[in-house]
């Protein structure tokens, strides 16, 4: 089995500088990638002089992350791509339980590992945890992370388990699904662009599985921090894109609805809060959904599966139940 491991780098010399000797030393089994997004510092030329192992593909242009794995895949040849962000450690053995796992089960298409954060390495990080899913109205979050709430790792996720999307983060795909699906849809540009391909694939029947036993560590933040406004309208925005694209159709004007009233009391507690630049990063989020709405909703496959949720809505457990650990999610489904 052929894994191709992917990283997509955009000006980040020195966060390849510093975690990617730890992918080619762990990584035996795979032939390792920097696919280039248009940068315009010397990274490319950083990896090319010191690491030749490593092969490299250059984007024409910076497309995100969606548009810039969709473009540099077309020129990698594997049965499985491993999308791996710049910021990310990798661990001895972190491979092999994620090729075995695909050997042994056809109906995997998409795994991801255990992801702890890198500056607190006993804690999961924000991106993934131990695996992601979301609520009835498209609200995600992960084993080991609600909202802003990360969990201690304590070995509460160690088992392996379905899950209903994999972070972006470290994203293990078979390249034959990838390309059934089209690959991510780029105008997304970026973040949830993964759910969003997940979502898809659960439509088509295939399944996506948490594996414990691989672990990486992730800094996360290395693009855009958390608290910038333009990470709030891209989560925004494409939350309510994949909603119409992949939404039951007997649910989906009802919970667009509902959700677009949850969009507008986070505006306004950004208000009240001070934070004008994230309540005007909601209307854009709103305005750029409703000049694409027509197009996007072409973009729904013949069948949405109707049980795509495990709890109602994560914003009232967690805000109005005060629940912070998802162990104590699951008796509110």
């Amino acid at each position: 089995m052929k894994v191709a491991v992917v990283i997509l780098n955009w000006n980040g010399k020195q966060l390849l500088e510093q975690f990617l000797p730890s992918v080619v030393q762990f990584s035996k089994e795979a032939t390792v990638y920097v696919a280039d997004n248009a940068s315009t510092d010397d990274s490319v030329a950083f990896v090319s002089a010191n690491f030749p192992t490593v092969s490299i593909v250059v984007n024409s242009t910076n497309t995100g992350y969606a548009g810039g794995y969709n473009e540099a895949l077309q020129h990698i040849e594997a049965d499985i791509y491993a999308l791996v962000n710049s910021d990310i450690e990798v661990t001895e053995n972190w491979l092999q339980p994620i090729i075995n796992t695909f050997q042994n089960e056809p109906t995997t298409a998409i795994i991801q590992p255990k992801i702890l954060d890198f500056k607190n390495k006993d804690y999961f990080e924000y991106a993934g945890a131990a695996g992601g899913f979301i609520d009835q109205y498209g609200y995600p979050f992960c084993r080991g992370r609600i909202f802003d709430t990360l969990e201690k790792d304590n070995g509460q996720y160690d088992s392996n388990q379905e899950i209903f999307w994999a972070s972006g983060a470290c994203f293990f795909i078979r390249s034959a699904v990838y390309k059934e699906l089209n690959g991510f849809d780029t105008s997304f540009f970026a973040h949830q662009e993964e759910i969003d391909l997940c979502w898809r694939a659960i439509n088509k029947g295939y399944s996506i599985q948490y594996l414990f036993e691989s672990k990486v560590y992730h800094v996360g933040g290395a693009t855009l921090q958390q608290g910038n406004p333009k990470k709030t309208e891209l989560n925004f925005r494409n939350s309510l894109l994949m909603l119409t694209k992949n939404l039951p159709e007997k649910d989906l004007y009802k919970v667009l609805f509902i959700r677009m009233v949850l969009d507008g009391i986070a505006g306004i507690q950004f208000l009240l809060k001070g934070k004008f630049n994230h309540f005007l990063a909601i209307l854009k989020a709103h305005a750029a959904f409703y000049s694409r709405y027509s197009e996007n909703f072409k973009k729904r496959s013949d069948f949405q599966r109707s049980e795509y949720y495990i709890t109602k809505s994560i914003v009232y457990s967690y805000f109005v139940k005060k629940i912070r650990f998802f162990n104590d999610l699951i008796m509110f489904k």
